[in-house]
């Protein structure tokens, strides 16, 4: 079965679009967390099975910041939960998907995550995530 996790949403403050998504959607950010080593601030939301993921630049120069000069705000990714990572990895590499990172790393909301190049996937930024083992 495919699950969406999440989907994420790059913006350019917390201060206003925190409250901003928690009055759309009706319900508080459940957690703030910070990626360092992908200069990333993340606000996570849950409405039902539906999550919600905003991603704020904690660098000029980071990933989301170069992200949204080029593209403005909005839709950054969309995540799809994977029982193994590491073997999905493998079927989409086999396949001539493009990964950006050759082996899982460690992403926000203790999960396991390896991103496949938007080139690849009808410009769409894909996501795969597993939850870490504690």
């Amino acid at each position: 079965m495919l699950k969406i996790e999440h989907i994420g949403l790059a913006v350019k403050q917390f201060d206003t679009a925190i409250p901003l998504f928690e009055q759309l959607l009706n319900t508080p950010c459940y957690k703030v967390e910070n990626v360092a080593s992908e200069q990333v601030n993340t606000a996570f939301f849950q409405k039902g099975e539906t999550k919600i993921e905003l991603l704020e630049s904690t660098s000029p120069d980071g990933i989301i910041a170069r992200f949204i000069e080029k593209k403005g705000e909005g839709m950054h990714h969309i995540a799809f939960e994977v029982a193994d990572i590491e073997t999905e990895m493998k079927r989409l590499s086999d396949a001539g998907f493009t990964l950006l990172n050759p082996v899982p790393k460690k992403g926000a909301d203790n999960k396991l995550v390896c991103f496949v190049h938007p080139k690849d996937t009808n410009g769409v930024l894909i996501e795969l995530c597993q939850e870490a083992s504690s």
